[in-house]
């Protein structure tokens, strides 16, 4: 047993794959909570047009992004391959951490990636903090995202706030 394991993590981290647009992501697998089904969502007023809203989850109020809107301008499109993406938020925090949602296009295979294959795209200045390594294979670049990177500490804030008022006005 403890042989296989080795060899699967010789071959790399796993981590889901989407797309946006036509470029190709990934998020480490070891940062996704629960991979979902769309949901219906409860907007979040005077919030970034990529902030999706909110919905309840085990208990919980769950703050969700669209990340083909904050990419691309334009709403994730709702297809049987678009999923609802819960992520660690704050992954440190072990059980206490956030959990964020994410809108993703696409998002319905895996891959193990070698954490030594990912490499600075040189284009880092000015770009997005979410915004991770990139490395090829195949079928050409992945870049990763960096869960992270996703929230500024004062959208954090305000998410974060409205997630647990909204829990608050439910109970």
């Amino acid at each position: 047993m403890h042989k296989a394991a080795t060899a699967g993590s010789a071959k790399g981290e796993l981590h889901l794959l989407f797309h946006l647009g036509e470029d190709r992501y990934a998020i480490s697998a070891r940062e996704v909570a629960e991979v979902l089904p769309l949901r219906q969502l409860k907007q979040v007023p005077e919030t970034p047009d990529w902030v999706a809203g909110v919905f309840q989850h085990r208990g919980r109020m769950v703050p969700v992004l669209d990340l083909n809107q904050r990419v691309l301008k334009r709403p994730a499109l709702a297809r049987n391959s678009t999923r609802l993406v819960l992520v660690y938020f704050d992954a440190q925090r072990g059980e206490q951490a956030c959990v964020l949602g994410l809108l993703l296009e696409q998002a319905t295979d895996t891959l193990r990636l070698p954490a030594s294959a990912f490499a600075s795209s040189g284009l880092e200045a000015g770009q997005p903090d979410y915004l991770g390594p990139t490395q090829a294979d195949e079928h050409g670049l992945i870049q990763r995202i960096e869960v992270q990177g996703l929230l500024d500490d004062a959208l954090r804030a305000m998410l974060f706030k409205a997630a647990q008022q909204a829990e608050d006005g439910a109970a």
